[in-house]
């Protein structure tokens, strides 16, 4: 059954034409910085071959361009989860759903999948035209798979979260704002926080992807995502178990 709402919620995202626009606007922009930064890179780069350890290619142009990628990915993922529940509750369709024989697990597993199918889909076109570094010059594949891990796991827990406010609201516009309100509020306590080791940036989904941006994977920031997904997930799940109870 999660399966089945999963296929269900993927054909949906892409049969709507603002998907699409939406889908050709971040890859503009996404190649837009990306050709951006290897043009910075080419004007240094006599400059950077007479130093001893001189950052390559990789770290200098695939790292912050997956950066750039997360902040993307943080303003476009609420656009996609206020249509999971919140739309469907606006088109009075969620009701026959929410009373159907299936459990509250199998709806909100479901909708996260079929729209994780889509961001792996939209990593895996960016992660493409990172590969083209391969060709013209020595990069390092290991930082190029923990930028792609990361951004996968970051968008993963973008998508727990804007499920969880849209499942809380009847409003897609005010599901998709609170939650790109409380994404970029969780990011900018990564920027604001002055202690590297400080409880507040450890709160922030970006302080944990900044490790796997520079390469290096941590068993504890795998952890801090495994839980803050499985925990907004198993909020959604509890809300819905309420509003069936509620209803009934």
């Amino acid at each position: 059954m999660i399966l089945t709402i999963a296929k269900k919620e993927f054909r949906s995202l892409f049969a709507a034409p603002s998907t699409w626009l939406m889908l050709a606007l971040m890859q503009f922009l996404f190649a837009w910085f990306y050709f951006g930064r290897i043009n910075d890179y080419l004007l240094v780069q006599a400059q950077l071959a007479r130093l001893d350890n001189a950052p390559g290619a990789t770290i200098s142009i695939a790292a912050p361009v997956c950066g750039m990628l997360a902040l993307m990915l943080m303003m476009l993922i609420p656009l996609f989860t206020m249509r999971l529940i919140a739309e469907e509750r606006r088109n009075q369709t969620w009701v026959l759903l929410l009373t159907a024989p299936v459990s509250s697990a199998h709806i909100v597993l479901g909708k996260f999948l079929g729209l994780m199918l889509l961001l792996v889909l939209i990593v895996a076109g960016c992660a493409a035209m990172l590969a083209t570094l391969l060709l013209g010059t020595h990069a390092d594949t290991g930082l190029l798979l923990a930028n792609i891990l990361g951004v996968l796991l970051l968008a993963a827990s973008y998508a727990a979260l804007g499920l969880y406010f849209s499942a809380l609201n009847k409003q897609p516009i005010i599901a998709a704002t609170g939650a790109m309100g409380l994404s970029f509020g969780l990011w900018l306590l990564e920027l604001s926080a002055n202690d590297n080791r400080g409880f507040l940036r450890s709160l922030s989904p970006n302080a944990h992807f900044q490790n796997l941006n520079m390469g290096l994977v941590n068993s504890a920031d795998l952890i801090y995502f495994v839980l803050f997904i499985s925990t907004l997930l198993l909020l959604t799940i509890r809300h819905l178990n309420n509003e069936r109870r509620n209803a009934s």
